[in-house]
């Protein structure tokens, strides 16, 4: 499935309404860290994500220390940023 990656002027569009989220490797990805209370509340998270992922076939890169959690987002069909990342990426800020 041929995915359309994002151009510049729509990244920097769509970054424009996730102020927390910033451009990584070399623009072909979209980065954030959280900070939780405790782990329970970033495991928490973790979950909500993880079933908003499975819904939308979009799977996050992420990392996770005790309360922090890293989140990577980037389309390897799109060889970079597509639309489904700016998608996933707000509805992960909506669960906060």
């Amino acid at each position: 499935m041929s995915v359309a990656r994002l151009t510049q002027e729509e990244c920097s569009e769509a970054l424009a309404d996730l102020p927390d989220w910033a451009l990584a490797r070399d623009g072909s990805a979209i980065f954030r860290k959280f900070e939780f209370g405790d782990f329970i509340e970033a495991f928490g998270f973790m979950t909500g994500v993880a079933l908003l992922a499975e819904k939308a076939d979009h799977h996050p890169e992420w990392f996770n220390v005790y309360n922090r959690v890293e989140i990577t987002l980037t389309t390897h069909d799109a060889d970079g940023l597509s639309q489904r990342d700016i998608a996933m990426a707000k509805a992960i800020e909506a669960l906060l």
